[in-house]
C-alpha cells in the first residue's frame, strides 16, 4: 500500500462517491488554508495558554472534514477538480503505470514539502516568525507545484476508460 493509499484512508477517500465531492474546487482551493490556520492556531498558545488545543483541534477537525462535508463537483472540468483526480490517478499507478515523465518529480516534490515543514515546525515550536514563513512558503509552493502536477498527470491519463468518467 502506498503512503498514499494510507493518507486517503485516514481522510475516508474510500468511494468515488468521497473523491467527487473532494474534487468539488471549495474542498481543493480551501485545503490551502491549513498552514497559516495551523501556524495562528499554535501560535495562540502565546496569548491562550493551554486554551491554545481548541483551535489547535478546530483547525485539525478541518483538515480530517474537508474532503468529505462539501457537495459533490458540479463540474470536474476545472484545475483544481483535476488537480485531485491527478492525486487519485497517482495513488493508482502501482495498478495502472503512469507515464515515465511523470514518476520522479511528484515524490520529490513531497520530499521538498516535508522538508519545508523542519523549519515551519521548528519556527511554531521556538515562536520565530521568519522559520515559520520561510517552511511554510516553501511546503506551499511545493504542494501547489505537486497538485500542477496532477493536472498534467490527469490530463495524460484521461483518455483510459477508468478515468473519462471522473471528468464531467
Amino acid at each position: 500500500m502506498t503512503l498514499e493509499e494510507k493518507i486517503s484512508k485516514i481522510f475516508k477517500l474510500d468511494s468515488d462517491e468521497a473523491w467527487l465531492r473532494h474534487a468539488n474546487p471549495w474542498s481543493a482551493y480551501s485545503r490551502f488554508s491549513m498552514l497559516p490556520l495551523l501556524a495562528i492556531s499554535f501560535w495562540s498558545r502565546v496569548w491562550l495558554g493551554w486554551w491554545a488545543l481548541v483551535p489547535i483541534i478546530i483547525v485539525l477537525l478541518w483538515l480530517w472534514l474537508n474532503p468529505r462535508i462539501f457537495p459533490r463537483a458540479k463540474s470536474t472540468d476545472n484545475w483544481a477538480s483535476k488537480a485531485v483526480l491527478g492525486e487519485r490517478v497517482w495513488m493508482n499507478r502501482k495498478t495502472i503505470p503512469v507515464p515515465k515523465h511523470h514518476l520522479y518529480i511528484p515524490n520529490i516534490l513531497s520530499v521538498v514539502s516535508v522538508i519545508g515543514m523542519i523549519p515551519y515546525i521548528w519556527g511554531l515550536y521556538f515562536l520565530e516568525v521568519w522559520p515559520v514563513i520561510f517552511g511554510g512558503v516553501v511546503a506551499f509552493l511545493s504542494k501547489l507545484w505537486f497538485c500542477d502536477r496532477m493536472v498534467w498527470l490527469y490530463e495524460d491519463m484521461k483518455h483510459l476508460p477508468k478515468y473519462k468518467k471522473w471528468l464531467f
